[in-house]
């Protein structure tokens, strides 16, 4: 089993690395092989409706230069996907949302690529706009019709300055309990293959 998080932070080492790295932390205990790919501060563009993801159906975006094709790929493969993002004037990165604009859009065009795949989103915020990022990123889980997973409280940590979500002891407890709820949910999924 196999977990891909993408991080939508700019902040290689900030504080949406470090809660994604305490869900891994869960996972790999449970034997559950983890990817962290950084998306933030990459090129990605958004989505351009050219609509040749509906026409080729060729499990591609037509924008080839900047790396989506191969994070769709690991989609793919994976069993779990997590997205992670900061806060960013109440709502995810612009690199998160052209992530999910054109992967969504490439899922949905190949016939739910993504269906079925457990999925978590993990939201780092200062102060404010939280619910709003946890709710773009669940919108496309939810509409690409993925398995959901929740914790005690919504996923997110609290911390202004790198490494601030480290002292957020409710998001350590909560990061730790997503990671065992996706892990759960896979090893019953796998049960039933």
């Amino acid at each position: 089993m196999n977990v891909v998080a993408f991080n939508g932070s700019p902040r290689k080492n900030g504080n949406t690395n470090i809660l994604i790295s305490m869900v891994f932390e869960a996972l790999e205990k449970e034997g559950i092989s983890c990817e962290l790919i950084h998306i933030g501060g990459k090129q990605l563009q958004g989505c351009r409706a050219c609509d040749q993801c509906y026409k080729l159906k060729n499990k591609q975006c037509a924008i080839k230069d900047d790396g989506l094709n191969g994070y769709i790929q690991k989609m793919i493969q994976a069993d779990a996907i997590l997205l992670g993002s900061p806060t960013y004037f109440a709502n995810v990165t612009s690199e998160m949302k052209a992530f999910i604009d054109r992967s969504g859009r490439v899922g949905r065009a190949n016939d739910y690529l993504f269906k079925h795949k457990v999925a978590a989103a993990i939201i780092a915020v200062r102060r404010a706009g939280s619910l709003e990022a946890f709710d773009a990123i669940n919108h496309f889980f939810l509409i690409e019709q993925m398995i959901v997973t929740g914790s005690t409280y919504w996923n997110l940590g609290v911390g202004g300055k790198i490494g601030e979500v480290g002292s957020d002891d409710e998001a350590r407890k909560n990061m730790q309990n997503l990671g065992e709820n996706i892990a759960w949910i896979l090893q019953r999924l796998h049960k039933t293959k």
